[in-house]
């Protein structure tokens, strides 16, 4: 079988090289980062993690969040990465994936709210996403619709046929926002809402951020998302405003930590304690809208787009182990009700 191929973004270069993955290539300054955190983003924090590393390569093997974690259980006889890096913590709850990691402390690891690291140092998470509405504020003046504020909204005849949302089976943007509100309003009620809310769906698009750019270009009048992409989308000079659903910003974290099998546990752990630094908070801000970290300021982008300080108030408080174990079941259910 021909395996994916192998992003290599060394800490010794600033350019990245291609090579296949075919055996374990973890070695003396080689560590190898499976991870759902996308292109552009791995290569700036690589290229900043090389001051503080030198000495260290990191093969960075970047997978979709599903596909990653098939990847995963595909090699759990007989791993070949070293470190999971910023990949959903609803998916690394899969039992079968967390029995593969062995507890690690990482250096900031206790300065991280209980909430955004395991209770026995198994993850811990630096960064995660939320849930956002994308409205192109042309659309709705030139159709002359009302400005949505939450998920309910989204269900009035008003906009049929004007949303589109990310497709759960294939985006973890797309889970997140359905299991939050199956959680906030029950299974009973989620089910009700979310098929009452495809009624206006035109379309299920299997990218977490395409819904956004749809909106944006006009293709469509709102865009259920995640706030980055509408943070970008306000900075770049596009007609959206991003709007927090008042009845619940469902969020996900991105998790990372050790394998219990890693051939260089030395430099894994010290690349994970780097994803802590200072440095690499700094980095977040620029692609994330949630950064853990204590003490890391809130980007320019994220006041411009209004994104509140204090997102405790507005993120609904996902039960992830639930999350995870709910999943196969959610997605199951709908493919069968809803899924187009």
């Amino acid at each position: 079988m021909k395996l994916p191929v192998l992003h290599s973004l060394r800490l010794l270069s600033l350019t990245a090289t291609v090579t296949a993955l075919a055996a374990p290539l973890a070695q003396a300054g080689t560590i190898v980062a499976y991870t759902a955190l996308e292109e552009d983003e791995i290569k700036e924090y690589v290229a900043a993690a090389k001051k503080d590393l030198p000495d260290v390569d990191v093969k960075v093997l970047r997978l979709s969040t599903g596909d990653l974690g098939a990847r995963i259980l595909a090699e759990a006889p007989n791993p070949q990465h070293d470190v999971i890096w910023g990949w959903a913590l609803t998916n690394l709850l899969d039992p079968r994936v967390n029995e593969l990691l062995e507890p690690y402390a990482a250096k900031g690891a206790d300065k991280l709210s209980r909430s955004d690291r395991a209770a026995d140092n198994k993850w811990f998470a630096a960064t995660g996403y939320m849930a956002a509405f994308c409205v192109n504020t042309e659309v709705l003046k030139a159709k002359n619709l009302p400005m949505p504020t939450s998920w309910k909204d989204l269900t009035k005849p008003v906009y049929k046929g004007e949303v589109v949302m990310p497709n759960p089976v294939s985006s973890g943007t797309g889970y997140l926002q359905i299991a939050a509100l199956i959680q906030k309003e029950g299974n009973e009620g989620g089910w009700k809402l979310l098929k009452s809310l495809d009624g206006n769906v035109a379309q299920y698009i299997k990218s977490g951020s395409r819904p956004c750019k749809a909106a944006r270009a006009g293709e469509f009048a709102i865009g259920t998302s995640l706030a980055f992409a509408a943070m970008q989308s306000v900075e770049e000079g596009f007609p959206v405003k991003m709007v927090i659903p008042s009845d619940g910003a469902g969020y996900e974290l991105e998790a990372s930590g050790l394998m219990k099998t890693s051939k260089n546990k030395a430099d894994a752990r010290r690349f994970l304690d780097w994803t802590l630094s200072p440095t690499a908070a700094t980095l977040y801000t620029k692609f994330k809208e949630i950064v853990t970290i204590p003490g890391t300021p809130q980007s320019k982008a994220a006041q411009a787009a209004g994104l509140p300080k204090d997102l405790s108030k507005v993120l609904y408080p996902v039960d992830f182990a639930r999350s995870a174990k709910e999943r196969e079941a959610i997605l199951g259910t709908w493919q069968k009700e809803i899924g187009r």
